[in-house]
């Protein structure tokens, strides 16, 4: 406990010394067009909690960020699962996955604007394929990286096929799974602002084009702060998730 106040106050004190550099360098140092201000941004930020554009912004990325994640990573769980047990079928589908893997994902980002327009869906299926290969590569991984002497031990101790899988197999593709979940995340949000870069009228992506169409630093500086403080929380809630699914697991 001490040691994490200790590190708590070490990071607030880098925070504050670097927002009061910041503060003292804009305007005297360096032209606030370039660089904006704490206090500017904070400003920013004030404005669009009062009038709303936060709020409705920060929702509509959520809503496709949340959504192509919770599909990317059910998808490439359940196909990396598959892959990783059935060697036959990765074999044959290796092709395949690997040439759809090398695209650049962002190439992508107009054929859903032409499928699906520029509304909710096109992001959600660009951040659902963004993140469906950073969850089934690990998928894959940690299903075949199970303990041969395990999956023998529960045999031997009378244990059927649906006892190695929920016993062995699982725990053991688990760990990799949450690593790419946790992979995952930030490329969940990148996928979301990426595609309200191309076509959109609401999202914090949509607030980024504004406000660097309008050299508005401030405002843009704001929309990055923004995001950070959304994928902090993120990474949090996913790093608690995975302690509490994986109670079973020995520190080593």
């Amino acid at each position: 406990m001490r040691r994490t106040l200790v590190l708590g106050a070490v990071r607030l004190a880098m925070i504050a010394g670097f927002l009061s550099l910041w503060e003292l360098a804009s305007g005297r140092w360096i032209r606030e067009f370039w660089i904006s201000s704490p206090s500017a941004i904070g400003e920013a930020l004030l404005k669009w909690l009062q009038d709303g554009t936060l709020a409705t912004n920060l929702v509509a990325t959520f809503n496709a960020m949340i959504l192509g994640f919770v599909g990317g990573v059910a998808a490439g769980v359940v196909a990396g699962f598959t892959l990783g047990r059935i060697p036959w079928l990765a074999q044959l589908l290796d092709p395949l996955i690997v040439s759809i893997y090398s695209l650049p994902k962002i190439a992508l980002a107009p054929l859903f604007i032409l499928w699906f327009g520029i509304g909710l869906f096109s992001k959600v299926f660009l951040t659902a394929v963004v993140c469906f290969f950073l969850v089934f590569y690990n998928t894959v991984s940690g299903a075949r990286a199970v303990d041969r002497d395990l999956i023998d031990v529960v045999r031997v101790m009378g244990g059927s096929r649906w006892d190695v899988l929920r016993r062995v197999v699982l725990p053991s593709a688990a760990e990799w799974m949450f690593v790419g979940i946790r992979q995952a995340v930030p490329y969940a949000l990148i996928g979301a602002v990426v595609g309200e870069f191309i076509a959109a009228d609401r999202g914090m992506g949509y607030l980024i084009t504004r406000a660097g169409t309008a050299f508005n630093t401030a405002d843009l500086f704001a929309a990055l702060f923004v995001l950070m403080v959304v994928a902090v929380i993120l990474d949090l809630l996913v790093r608690w998730s995975e302690r509490l699914t994986s109670h079973w697991k020995v520190d080593r």
